[in-house]
This record gives structure tokens, sequence and C-alpha cells, in this order.
């Protein structure tokens, strides 16, 4: 290969190599602020796992008081919404709904916590009214509680939200991450609210069998 044409493919692999690195600087930067934005720091133990979800305090649909014991024996799907969201929160819950039709028996060893990010009017009456909604899947746990306590919950579990708006027309944007949590209330996957139910399915029957 002519000097002239080495020296022109040299230069090409600098500018290449400078532009990938240019590029991980800003993807690691953006992780960093995501991470931050969550309030978080989704600490990540030395299996690379994030530790997400901690002790919290709450009140269920039925007034009684519950704490993270409540994760403990079952597998569980945690997520974050409330009652007026007009979309996510009941496409989330009708898909959950088809997932545990697809997971069969398996079903009988998951539970559907729902936890509100807008206390304001998500009472214990307001979410047992909203969860017993045609469609959405039985004996889904709602959780609500006080402001800070919901923010100290979603701030465990790494659930970004933010009220939007003033007075009655205010609405909430919210992550849209649902928790698979093990029987031991320790985080094991991620799923997409739009992963859909096949795939939620054979997500969650993977990581059951690993335990």
């Amino acid at each position: 290969m002519p000097r002239r044409s080495i020296l022109l493919f040299a230069a090409a692999c600098i500018v290449v190599a400078a532009a990938l690195a240019i590029v991980t600087v800003v993807v690691v930067q953006r992780a960093d602020d995501g991470r931050a934005a969550y309030g978080t720091g989704a600490d990540v133990a030395s299996t690379g796992q994030p530790q997400l979800g901690g002790p919290f305090q709450l009140v269920d649909q039925d007034g009684r008081t519950v704490d993270q014991s409540l994760l403990q024996g079952k597998w569980s799907l945690v997520f974050f919404g409330f009652t007026y969201c007009p979309d996510y929160c009941p496409t989330t819950l009708t898909m959950l709904e088809a997932t545990k039709r697809r997971l069969g028996d398996r079903a009988d060893d998951l539970q559907i916590v729902f936890i509100t990010v807008d206390p304001e009017r998500d009472s214990p009456q307001a979410l047992k009214d909203y969860l017993s909604s045609d469609g959405f899947p039985e004996e889904v746990i709602g959780l609500t509680g006080t402001p800070q306590q919901i923010a100290d919950v979603a701030r465990a579990y790494g659930a970004p939200y933010q009220k939007v708006g003033e007075g009655e027309g205010y609405t909430m944007n919210h992550g849209l991450t649902i928790y698979l949590m093990g029987p031991d209330g320790g985080f094991r996957a991620p799923l997409a609210h739009d992963l859909g139910p096949e795939r939620a399915a054979q997500v969650i029957e993977r990581v059951m069998a690993r335990g």
C-alpha cells in the first residue's frame, strides 16, 4: 500500500476513534444524569445487579399499614402509577392480566403491587375502586401513603415522577418500568410496560427458573 494511502487510512482511524470516545463520554454522562434525576444513584452489586427496592411503610387499599415484608414469600411485579392516569396505567394493568393468564399455574406465585405517585388524590378507597375495574388483574395490591412516604419508596426503586400542572386538572409524569421482585424481596429484573403479555411471561418464567 502506498505511503500516502497508509497515512490517509491512519488518519481516518484516528478520527473514528476520537468520535467513538466522544460518543462514549456522552452516553455515560447521560446515564449518570438519568440516575441522578431518579434521585437514587441505583447502587450496583458486585454481580452488576442494581440494588433496587428496600424498606418502606405504606397503606393498602383496605387501610392496613404494610411494609416491605409484603414482598416476602411471593414473586412480585411492582410498578408506579396513579388512578387518574389516562393511558399507561390501565394499559399496563390490562397487559399484566393477560400475562398472568399466559403464566398459568405459575401465576399463583405472583402478586401485583401498584404504588401510587399521586397520594393527594389516591386514597385507599380511590385505589380500591380503581383496581376493581373490569379487565384488571384480580387481587392487585394498591399502596398509598404520605407524600414523603411515596417519595421515599419511589427513590428506593429509582422510579421518577413529577407533578405537572396546578388545580384539580393536574396530572403526573412517572416512570413506566415494572420491577420483578423475588420471593426474598430482592430485585430480579425490569420489564418494559410495552413488552406484551407473551414476552413478559417468557421473561418472568426464565427469571423464576433461576430463582
